[in-house]
């Protein structure tokens, strides 16, 4: 090849090379312009759930109550004379005393003498009315008699005979015997005083005297606590009140020791506290192995609902409303009433019978989403 033809030899390359680059990118320019095949559209996945057929009912309700026990009955003890006292047995904390036992004994021995003494003075104005009343009264000499004959000023006295008519009623007036007679009864009255017995069985939760000590009238010798019967003071929301009634039945428990009560509710306070709106409610209780400051918990029986269905609160939406399936395959809220919740479950009206209820919480769930009923089971 000649010097002069190697220049157009290197021309005539370059232009086939631009010619097939060129080609090369029209071929690719023309290929995207070609339509993208279509996408495979996925399915939406329609989540199974699983709903109740409902059915209205009367359902029993109870509430939960807890609380300390206190002593039904607690006395404090006072004297009502002074003296020296005697003890029949320890006056401690502790000490139990049955109903009616002698719990001490305050020194009548002055008291006493005096009274004896007025019963001297009043058997000698008897004995010296007896010859007028013989005569003037000849019908009730022998009621004197025999009343003067029985009278022993060892003994309590006796209630003096009645008088037949007006007239021997002055007579005995004008005697002075009535005024003795009545002031011997007062004596008599306040010397039963220094000797103190125990009004109710029970337990001396404090005692402040010692036997041998001397006491003085009006000074606090302890306090007398019932045992057997207690009361426990429980806290109600306002909100609830109307589901409890003095006499209803209430189940209590020790989370500390083995055993199960039955108590009723005595009664319920007018009194609402004004930080927590709640108000006192107080059960008694009976039974073994009770013991006051005693914490105890329990479920008070409380009013039936009538027309209404008991719920999972999970199932609660919004405090209002419940998701239910409509025709096997719509999720659909429904408006529901709120007729008392419980710890684990709430009670409701407004349900049609036969409503599909959804069994459990759906992840995701909206008014109006699509689902798959795997089963109705009738509730």
């Amino acid at each position: 090849m000649s010097e002069r033809n190697i220049p157009r030899t290197i021309f005539s390359i370059i232009i086939g090379a631009a010619i097939l680059a060129i080609g090369w990118y029209g071929l690719e320019y023309m290929g995207g312009l070609k339509e993208a095949p279509p996408k495979k559209e996925v399915p939406k996945r329609i989540k199974t759930v699983e709903a109740t057929a409902v059915t209205n009912s009367i359902v029993s309700t109870s509430l939960a109550v807890q609380g300390r026990l206190e002593a039904y009955n607690k006395i404090e003890l006072f004297s009502e004379v002074g003296g020296a006292i005697t003890t029949p047995k320890p006056f401690k904390k502790g000490t139990y005393f049955g109903k009616g036992d002698v719990m001490l004994r305050v020194d009548n021995t002055e008291p006493r003498l005096n009274i004896q003494a007025q019963k001297a003075t009043l058997l000698n104005g008897i004995a010296a009315i007896m010859p007028d009343l013989k005569i003037d009264y000849p019908k009730s000499f022998p009621a004197w008699e025999s009343y003067l004959s029985s009278f022993s000023i060892d003994d309590p006295i006796k209630a003096m005979p009645t008088p037949a008519n007006q007239r021997e009623k002055l007579f005995i007036a004008s005697s002075n015997l009535q005024s003795q007679f009545y002031n011997i009864k007062s004596q008599e009255e306040r010397l039963s005083k220094y000797t103190l017995y125990a009004p109710f069985s029970g337990v001396l939760t404090t005692a402040s005297i010692n036997d041998g000590a001397v006491i003085r009238t009006g000074q606090m010798l302890g306090e007398l606590m019932a045992t057997g019967y207690y009361e426990m003071l429980a806290t109600v929301p306002l909100s609830q009140l109307n589901f409890l009634k003095p006499g209803g039945t209430v189940k209590l428990f020790s989370e500390d020791i083995d055993g199960e009560w039955t108590g009723k509710v005595r009664r319920i306070s007018d009194q609402i506290d004004p930080q927590t709106q709640t108000v006192g409610v107080y059960i008694g209780v009976t039974g073994k192995n009770l013991r006051e400051g005693m914490y105890l918990r329990g479920q008070a029986a409380a009013k039936a609902l009538n027309n209404v269905v008991e719920i999972d609160r999970d199932l609660l939406i919004n405090e209002k409303e419940v998701y239910a399936v409509q025709n096997d395959t719509l999720l659909v809220l429904i408006p529901v009433t709120i007729q008392k919740f419980n710890r684990e479950t709430v009670i409701v009206s407004g349900l049609p019978d036969g409503t599909q209820l959804l069994t459990s919480d759906v992840a995701g769930a909206y008014d109006g989403m699509r689902v798959q009923l795997k089963s109705t089971v009738s509730k």
